[in-house]
């Protein structure tokens, strides 16, 4: 089951309102894709929990709908 570039953004920016968010699929496939994430609420954080909150921004579809999700992430510059 794959999900669509869209939907993924929809799902970081629900948790992440002030995100700028870029999605791009890798493989054409739907399950391969490259995000870079962009969040005030970054700011301080390690890059682990960075990526922590965009994964459970997903709410549990890592490792299902979404198969692979190379994270780039950072507070605005």
């Amino acid at each position: 089951m794959a999900m669509a570039a869209n939907e993924i953004e929809s799902l970081i920016k629900a948790s992440l309102p002030d995100a700028v968010v870029k999605v791009e699929d890798l493989a054409g496939d739907g399950d391969h894709y490259a995000a870079t994430v962009v969040s005030e609420q970054f700011r301080g954080l390690s890059r682990v929990r960075q990526h922590q909150l965009v994964y459970a921004a997903l709410r549990g579809r890592m490792g299902g709908e979404l198969h692979a999700l190379a994270l780039q992430t950072s507070a605005p510059e």
